[in-house]
């Protein structure tokens, strides 16, 4: 499979005097493969450690944390030889063992000659008090769920992938309709790696059902991780059912007319007390994204969060259609697909594009005393830059044309199923252009 994120570890290599660098994500999102993928191609050898359930290592990171002590260590669990340069030592699953994220520091400031890669996520990393995170001794990255350029990619179509980089609308008009089948199947499948390696291999005799089993596999091993997580602490600070609840209302949620999370929607007379560390937890887990409203759409678009309104979203569009029920026989019409909880899955996709490109979360405006809203926001070049989502062919945008002729945005994006236009106002994009342009 290609990672774009390789790129990003290969510069990490090449850069003088690196940090450790921690690889962060949701469970089963690549980090592990990422990791020693990496190692193999740009190393000599590579020192693989996993610290799950890992008594020895408990034991080796309890004691002195010196690179004499550590590097003998490791090198005797991965059966390696490590040598500075030549060697990628990665600590799988640092979060495990809580004393490795100190090493992490230790490496930095007295070993810096070997190179580190921890995998890892922030909600693990912090369930355990007294552990204190590194703070500026490590590098970070997040790796998120599988882009639409990557299935691509996966699946072997690899000349629609360069297609639609190239931004070549004249060639890209001419392809549309195969781009937006293969859309399709990206929408139904999602970017999980399991997920996309199902489709990939069996491709064009694609069994959706059993790409649907490996979804609700991987719904029910999350689902696991929150009684794992929840019981395992001595004093749990959120518990299982309030998870369960959130996470089971992200489609309904998403579903409405109005998609600002509604904690009544989670339970009747629910409030915010009573589930905002349940969903500061999901978020924490990479498993959901929140997508934070602004009061005002300018920059910096952070100096003017609304603290009290937001909307939540899941990690991967596949699996939000599996959590929603999402038959595979909407494949077969061209539009349903988008227009699917009015439009939610759409969205879904468009946001979780805009996240893995830009590396961080957009945000969203709506106005105090109207219908106006802008479905996301972010920041490039020091410019704010307005998208709006359409779940089918009708381009009808009223928010966006105001908040283009108040604001003047240099560029603003209307996303829908039809083919590239540009009035030198809009930029009317297919949606599978999104997080490519």
């Amino acid at each position: 499979m290609r990672r774009f994120l390789m790129d990003k570890l290969v510069a990490w290599k090449n850069t003088a005097h690196h940090k450790p660098l921690l690889l962060e994500g949701a469970r089963q999102v690549g980090k592990t493969w990422l990791a020693r993928e990496f190692g193999r191609m740009q190393y000599d050898n590579v020192a693989y450690v996993s610290l799950f359930d890992n008594p020895a290592m408990a034991n080796v990171f309890a004691g002195n944390l010196s690179a004499d002590r550590l590097i003998p260590a490791l090198s005797l669990e991965s059966d390696t030889r490590i040598t500075p340069g030549n060697t990628l030592i990665v600590l799988d699953e640092v979060q495990e063992i809580p004393r490795a994220m100190t090493a992490l520091k230790m490496f930095n400031e007295t070993a810096p000659q070997y190179d580190v890669l921890a995998t890892g996520s922030a909600l693990g990393i912090a369930m355990h008090p007294g552990s204190a995170f590194p703070v500026g001794k490590v590098n970070r990255l997040k790796l998120y769920p599988m882009t639409f350029l990557e299935f691509l990619y996966a699946c072997q179509q690899d000349s629609s992938a360069e297609l639609l980089r190239s931004q070549d609308f004249a060639l890209i008009d001419v392809m549309h309709e195969r781009l937006m089948t293969w859309l399709r199947y990206f929408m139904y499948t999602g970017g999980m790696p399991e997920a996309v390696s199902t489709f990939a291999d069996t491709f064009p005799n694609v069994d959706f059902n059993e790409i649907r089993q490996v979804q609700t596999s991987l719904v029910e091993d999350y689902r696991d991780d929150f009684s794992k997580h929840t019981d395992s602490q001595p004093r749990p600070v959120v518990s299982t059912l309030r998870l369960n609840q959130v996470w089971d209302s992200l489609p309904a949620q998403l579903a409405r007319e109005n998609s600002k999370f509604l904690y009544g929607a989670v339970r009747e007379g629910g409030r915010g007390k009573d589930f905002e560390i349940a969903i500061q937890w999901l978020v924490d887990s990479s498993l959901a994204l929140r997508v934070k409203r602004v009061s005002t759409p300018l920059n910096p678009l952070a100096a003017y969060e609304d603290p009290n309104a937001f909307k939540l979203y899941c990690l991967d569009v596949g699996l939000l259609g599996a959590m929603s029920g999402l038959n595979a026989r909407t494949l077969l019409d061209e539009d349903s697909l988008f227009r699917e909880f009015k439009g939610a899955l759409t969205e879904q996709y468009v946001c979780q594009q805009l996240t893995a490109q830009h590396g961080q979360v957009p945000y969203y405006w709506s106005a105090e005393n109207s219908s106006g809203e802008l479905d996301f926001l972010y920041e490039q070049d020091g410019h704010v830059i307005p998208v709006e989502v359409k779940a089918g062919r009708h381009k009808q945008a009223k928010s966006l044309i105001y908040a283009q002729k108040k604001h003047g945005y240099p560029i603003a994006y209307r996303y829908s199923a039809t083919r590239h236009s540009d009035n030198g106002v809009i930029k009317d994009m297919p949606l599978y252009m999104a997080g490519i342009v």
